[in-house]
């Protein structure tokens, strides 16, 4: 499930604006003015993706992001208790976000850019730090980057060659 292409048309996907940029453009004869969006879709059981998209109007730039991130699906592994297998740290460019498992009850303790795509995902009981940049498009890339290399205790074990139980200790 974790390398496959996931059909977008199978999900009951929604969509979060995480950040709504102007951006413009000198030419010859002046400026052009560009709208880009930032998007997030999830289906809250595991499915997560990010799009940018750019257009000179507003709600244009954000159906162009919602379609870029319906390409770039990845599915999530979580624990028992919607939260993380394990600690991880995500890179991407120069924003970092450490994930940290947590017991039921904890809640989303995160920051604007990586709490909207831990909701998506059906995260609901993480911390996490978010290091270095706060640049909200890296941020968000770094957070699914970590959530994209996290590992199952069944995988691990899969892998490995061994029963759950000898991961698990």
């Amino acid at each position: 499930m974790r390398h496959e292409i996931i059909d977008p048309s199978q999900f009951e996907l929604t969509d979060k604006v995480v950040s709504i940029k102007r951006v413009s453009k000198t030419v010859k004869g002046g400026r052009n003015m560009r709208f880009t969006a930032l998007v997030v879709v999830g289906d809250g059981n595991g499915h997560i993706g990010a799009g940018l998209g750019k257009a000179t109007e507003i709600p244009e730039a954000i159906r162009k992001g919602k379609e870029d991130a319906m390409k770039k699906l990845i599915y999530v592994a979580r624990n028992d208790n919607a939260s993380v297998p394990h600690d991880f740290i995500g890179k991407f460019g120069g924003a970092s976000v450490l994930l940290k498992r947590a017991p039921e009850g904890t809640g989303i303790i995160a920051g604007g850019p990586a709490r909207n795509v831990l909701e998506l995902a059906g995260i609901r009981n993480i911390r996490t730090k978010s290091l270095g940049s706060n640049n909200k498009q890296n941020v968000v890339l770094a957070t699914l980057e970590a959530l994209k290399q996290m590992k199952s205790p069944e995988e691990v074990a899969r892998l490995r060659g061994k029963s759950i139980e000898e991961v698990l200790g």
